[in-house]
């Protein structure tokens, strides 16, 4: 056969075998492929060794692993006038390939927007107590409207974070004075409860004691063993008996200044 024979087969074939590798794709596990028939979606494909007519088909590769979009810092007012900036990380996936690419032109930027006007939107509605207290609650509601707006594009809204809360420095003094004007509060408060308390416990020791005059002396000789236990100290007791005695007789010899004792008629 002659040279020109050889081109003559050779030449197709070449043609035939680029033609071939140029519709050959390969779809990670992680992906889907959206096909279009000029210009018409015919279906999806899976992972795998795909084929595409050239010139014919065209695929979009859609990754359906969890992506994660850092919200950017924005200028919130709560609903009690309070300016802050707020930031968040948002966690999403595509759930369905064809929706992602037929519903919506860039499901990544969308997303990435609709969670900043969300985020101004809902923290707008709420005070900066809430804010910094109930982030579990905010977070969910987040998520949840999010999630609703962008499930017609097949994305999926997994979780939604707020990550860090910048508050004025006036407004951080604030909270300061506020916390610590509440410590005292509690302080005062469990202070007069021990007092109460101490209170209570004393009248029924007095109630004791009146009932039975030896706990009396016991806790007179006790209170004695006490102070002595400090240091070298000389320590004279005097019985109370006596001291009743001595009392009595002060009270009933008291005459009125500048008298005599009254006597009765």
């Amino acid at each position: 056969m002659e040279f020109s024979g050889w081109i003559a087969i050779l030449v197709p074939l070449a043609i035939a075998f680029f033609v071939f590798l140029s519709g050959v794709r390969i779809i990670n596990e992680y992906e889907n492929g959206v096909i279009f028939r000029l210009g018409r979606y015919t279906g999806l494909k899976r992972a795998g060794f795909r084929w595409l007519i050239p010139f014919v088909e065209r695929m979009v590769i859609v990754d359906l692993r969890t992506v994660a979009r850092d919200v950017p810092p924005q200028d919130v007012i709560t609903r009690d006038n309070v300016s802050v900036k707020v930031s968040a990380v948002v966690y999403f996936r595509v759930i369905q390939a064809d929706r992602a690419v037929l519903q919506v032109e860039d499901y990544l930027y969308a997303t990435s927007q609709l969670a900043q006007t969300t985020l101004r939107a809902i923290l707008g509605q709420v005070e900066l107590d809430e804010l910094l207290s109930q982030r579990e609650k905010i977070n969910q509601e987040l998520q949840q409207v999010l999630d609703a707006h962008t499930g017609p594009w097949g994305v999926k809204v997994s979780n939604v974070e707020v990550k860090h809360i910048d508050i004025p420095g006036d407004m951080q003094r604030a909270i300061a004075r506020q916390a610590e004007a509440e410590r005292e509060r509690r302080a005062k408060v469990i202070a007069a409860d021990g007092e109460h308390q101490a209170a209570e416990k004393l009248a029924l020791a007095a109630d004791v004691m009146t009932t039975n005059p030896a706990t009396l002396q016991l806790r007179y000789l006790q209170t004695l063993v006490e102070i002595t236990s400090g240091g070298n100290q000389t320590i004279i007791p005097i019985p109370l008996d006596l001291i009743r005695t001595l009392g009595a007789g002060m009270a009933g010899g008291a005459t009125p200044a500048g008298g005599s004792p009254a006597k009765a008629d």
